[in-house]
């Protein structure tokens, strides 16, 4: 059997040259004593699409100093990043906001704005130990969570939404989460975060794009539910950015899709990204994880922790599946651009969840 092609390589980045950077740029923001050295740089297997993440241990002050880290990092434009812009000091902001308030997240330990040290902006977190699902090859395949029992994932499944559920307890009143706020036109969030969607499917489409996308966008629009109330919404939501200790989240990662809007933004991406999986596989005649991440449980479990009824979530699988599109959109072009595979001439086949949402359109995905 052979797997579909979910992943892409990073960077063309000289790893040996961005450690003596790195090293040089620590020295400066230690006392002059300090002498720091870094390890040879890494990156996470088996996961992320987007920012350049680097991992690296350190030592200053004869050993006394020192720990793991993670850095994250814009990617360069000559390697076609994914988003058309990365605000890592949005992505510090929000991960010190919400770990303030109980989530668990890596410490922020330096932020750095300045492009000149490694080339972009970056910023440097904490490196904790867990275990994460991946996405190569997927965890609906193989690996610790497809090995895992039902009670188990049942516990993975419900740690998450209560996590979920944690971030969405965030006052705004109490926090500002004006910096979360995205600009532009739009009276309401969802509004807001749908035309920012749209804006972004413009780039990423060029002059080619998706009459699926489209369709899909005119239906949300004809569709448009009630909108609930504005939350931190974490934006990807996937437990492949989640890292946990057995079956229980000890960090939330990724927060650079984090906006404002309704929970159900967040619930109906945690819902559907398992989808994107599962479908893919059932289409190979693998059975995957059926009753994992359902829609209605995670409706149901949130409900059950926070006493807020979540509607019907199909509209926001369905934009969960636009956005997802969108996204892979965006990484067809650039595999083709690392040498990883041929650029599909159907901008439909860019994505590879395209009988998915054409199901969810024509509603036989929810067996109507």
């Amino acid at each position: 059997m052979t797997e579909p092609e979910i992943s892409t390589v990073r960077t063309s980045r000289d790893d040996v040259a961005l450690r003596e950077r790195l090293q040089s740029w620590l020295a400066r923001q230690l006392p002059a004593s300090a002498e720091p050295s870094v390890s040879e740089l890494s990156s996470p297997s088996g996961s992320g699409m987007s920012s350049e993440t680097l991992l690296f241990d350190a030592t200053w002050s004869r050993g006394e100093g020192g720990g793991s880290f993670v850095a994250r990092m814009a990617p360069a434009d000559a390697d076609l990043p994914t988003f058309p812009s990365y605000d890592l000091s949005m992505q510090a902001r929000v991960l010190k906001l919400v770990g303030e308030c109980g989530v668990p997240v890596p410490a922020v330990q330096w932020v750095e704005m300045d492009p000149e040290p490694l080339g972009a902006p970056f910023f440097v977190m904490e490196r904790l130990e867990g275990r994460v699902p991946p996405d190569v090859p997927p965890y609906v395949l193989s690996g610790w969570v497809a090995e895992a029992t039902e009670a188990e994932r049942r516990t993975l499944q419900n740690e998450t939404i209560a996590t979920i559920a944690a971030i969405h307890a965030i006052d705004p009143e109490a926090h500002d989460v004006s910096f979360l706020e995205l600009p532009v036109a739009g009276d309401t969030p969802l509004r807001r975060h749908v035309q920012n969607q749209r804006d972004y499917y413009a780039w990423a489409a060029g002059s080619e794009p998706s009459g699926l996308i489209d369709r899909a966008f005119e239906a949300l629009e004809k569709d448009w539910p009630e909108e609930t109330s504005c939350v931190v919404s974490w934006g990807d939501s996937r437990i492949g950015n989640v890292m946990y200790e057995g079956f229980r989240p000890v960090a939330i990662l990724d927060w650079e899709m984090a906006a404002l809007g309704p929970r159900e933004l967040d619930l109906g991406w945690l819902a559907f990204m398992h989808t994107f999986f599962q479908k893919i596989f059932e289409g190979m005649g693998v059975p995957g994880l059926p009753d994992f991440l359902r829609a209605e449980d995670v409706a149901a479990e949130y409900a059950r922790i926070t006493g807020c009824e979540v509607p019907d979530l199909r509209w926001y699988e369905t934009y969960a599946a636009v956005r997802h599109a969108i996204i892979m959109t965006r990484m067809s072009e650039r595999m083709a651009h690392f040498g990883q595979g041929e650029r599909a001439s159907d901008p439909d086949d860019r994505f590879p969840h395209r009988a998915t949402l054409e199901a969810m359109l024509d509603g036989s995905h929810w067996g109507g």
